[in-house]
């Protein structure tokens, strides 16, 4: 059974839009991969870590149907995000003109505000307005605009954006898009190859079960040789190993992004993580998550505060009992089932992990509340 291969607490877990579990094999992988090479080696074991970390930008090339050079390891979106826009002569210019939602992950808005040029003009689709729906978008997108950010999933409300379609739409007009699929990454599966964005970020510790700390940036072909970061180091040289104070070149793949003396172990737990669900297949788990989402919704479908739509539902559904919500989270509590709320309901994420079983006791706590 899959619930084996991850760790798990005693009660039903619906967190994974939080904290994803991790697999039982990680402590293993991370021991050959991180502490064997430095406890055991002869030498110092940068050789060994630096290929761990390769192994992350491969598995995330897989995931995506990209390339691996396209990819840049990150602490976390905020930080990438801002890396960008420093970097970028259309985002970093005067007066920028930038798209997003009130619903997006307020660190978002936060970096957007502070990288952007102190002129520039951010537009905020209402948080009122259903980003699940194509018309909105093309309401609020205009040819003046110089970047659309698109959350793949909103967090708080379990909205899924119609991303092929944004993107499409903003390339009409001349307009760079950019997707955060921090709630997406893991359960929804996207093809860069096919949606073809001007960037991407992303993090594992969600639905990937990667842990934190290995986020990602990722660039287009067209968009990489444009982009100048200014917060670099030495392994955004195009030769690290250079060592010559008086020259620096940018690396020719998105590394160029990556700063100084890079960070090692969340790469290489995240990697790991990555790998797994490749090989199960993120439309399996996307399935999965249907199908337990649809046992849910055939007898507590009056609770849901979140679109059903496959179109347009997220991993999560959004759950609320009107003024008995805190009633509700509180039986929860009572009965050990892992939930969280935000302003729009209780958040529950089915994952892989997950079986009717758990469904079962979750329906069985909410019943009274129906």
């Amino acid at each position: 059974m899959l619930k084996t291969q991850f760790r798990l607490p005693a009660g039903p877990y619906f967190l994974s839009h939080s904290v994803g579990r991790p697999l039982r094999s990680m402590e293993q992988h991370f021991h050959e991969h991180f502490f064997a090479p430095w406890q055991q080696g002869q030498s110092e074991p940068w050789q060994q870590w630096l290929g761990a970390v390769q192994d992350f930008t491969t598995a995330l090339a897989r995931l995506f149907n990209s390339e691996a050079r396209l990819f840049c390891p990150q602490v976390n979106l905020s930080s990438a995000l801002s890396k960008l826009v420093v970097a970028h002569p259309r985002l970093r210019k005067p007066k920028c003109k930038v798209l997003m939602s009130e619903q997006d992950f307020p660190s978002m808005g936060f970096a957007l505000q502070k990288s952007l040029a102190q002129d520039s003009e951010i537009v905020f689709i209402p948080a009122a307005e259903d980003v699940s729906d194509i018309q909105v978008w093309q309401r609020y997108l205009q040819g003046d605009m110089d970047l659309v950010f698109i959350s793949q999933v909103y967090s708080n409300s379990g909205r899924q954006a119609p991303v092929a379609e944004i993107v499409a739409a903003a390339k009409e007009l001349g307009v760079l898009s950019l997707v955060d699929v921090a709630q997406g990454a893991g359960v929804i599966p996207l093809d860069l190859a096919r949606v073809q964005p001007d960037f991407l970020i992303g993090s594992s510790v969600k639905w990937l079960c990667g842990g934190p700390g290995a986020a990602y940036l990722w660039l287009s072909d067209e968009q990489l040789p444009d982009c100048e970061p200014k917060d670099v180091g030495w392994f955004s040289h195009a030769n690290p190993f250079e060592f010559d104070i008086h020259h620096f070149a940018y690396h020719d793949s998105a590394l160029r992004f990556w700063g100084g003396t890079p960070s090692v172990a969340p790469y290489v737990i995240a990697a790991h993580s990555i790998n797994w669900f490749n090989d199960f297949g993120i439309d399996k788990v996307r399935a999965h998550n249907l199908k337990l989402q649809g046992q849910l919704l055939e007898e507590c479908a009056l609770l849901a505060a979140s679109p059903l739509d496959a179109r347009q539902c997220s991993g999560t559904l959004i759950l609320h009992a009107g003024d008995r919500q805190e009633q509700m989270m509180q039986e929860l509590k009572q009965h050990n089932i892992s939930v969280d709320a935000r302003h729009l309901g209780a958040r529950v994420s089915f994952h892989i992990y997950n079986d009717e079983q758990d469904v079962a006791q979750l329906v069985s706590a909410l019943k009274r509340f129906i």
